[in-house]
């Protein structure tokens, strides 16, 4: 089967791969834009299903397409990616000490079949100081990744403890798109696809 990732992300090639899948990377060029009213879960599901259907015009229809969105989310507010080092270092003074959600919505599309989940992920960070801000803004890290953090790099050294899902903080809901790529005939742990 012809498996579609429409993403940019190292991240989420980096979690496929490990799953065993075969895949080709098409970037889809969706807009992101939402209503700020929408909960932040609602909105990570409507890109992730953005992405699919701009991947889908650039792939034929018998190929099996996997979007995905990610946002943190705090005391109501949506950390997106940040656009400048200054930006980055205001979000990690938001989340110093405090507990936030990690929303992914994800699609899978296959022709006019389309299915659309997601995961959400508590994380507490410890306290950060000032120099400790400074220094992981200064590596770059933080500015391709929402909320200015990345769990499996140097941001793991801000995070005090998650509850949920681990590989949904690094943008890709391992178990719950592992279930729904079985309902498409892809069985990761079954040598990768159903006959």
């Amino acid at each position: 089967m012809d498996i579609v990732l429409a993403s940019a992300s190292p991240r989420r090639r980096d979690l496929l791969t490990q799953m065993g899948l075969s895949f080709r990377v098409v970037v889809s060029h969706a807009d992101e834009a939402v209503d700020p009213a929408l909960p932040p879960q609602e909105q990570v599901r409507l890109i992730s299903r953005r992405k699919a259907e701009a991947a889908a015009r650039q792939v034929g229809p018998e190929a099996l397409i996997l979007a995905a969105d990610t946002i943190v989310a705090l005391d109501g507010a949506v950390l997106g990616k940040p656009h400048s080092p200054r930006e980055a270092a205001e979000m990690l003074h938001r989340l110093s000490g405090k507990t936030h959600t990690v929303h992914t919505g994800f699609t899978l599309r296959q022709g006019a079949r389309v299915h659309t989940g997601g995961e959400a992920t508590q994380v507490t960070f410890r306290p950060l100081t000032e120099g400790e801000i400074a220094a992981y803004v200064a590596t770059g890290e933080p500015m391709d990744k929402a909320g200015a953090y990345g769990i499996q790099g140097l941001g793991g050294l801000l995070v005090e403890g998650i509850r949920g899902d681990y590989f949904n903080v690094m943008g890709l809901p391992v178990c719950r798109v592992g279930l729904a790529l079985g309902k498409f005939g892809v069985q990761p742990l079954g040598g990768g696809e159903s006959r």
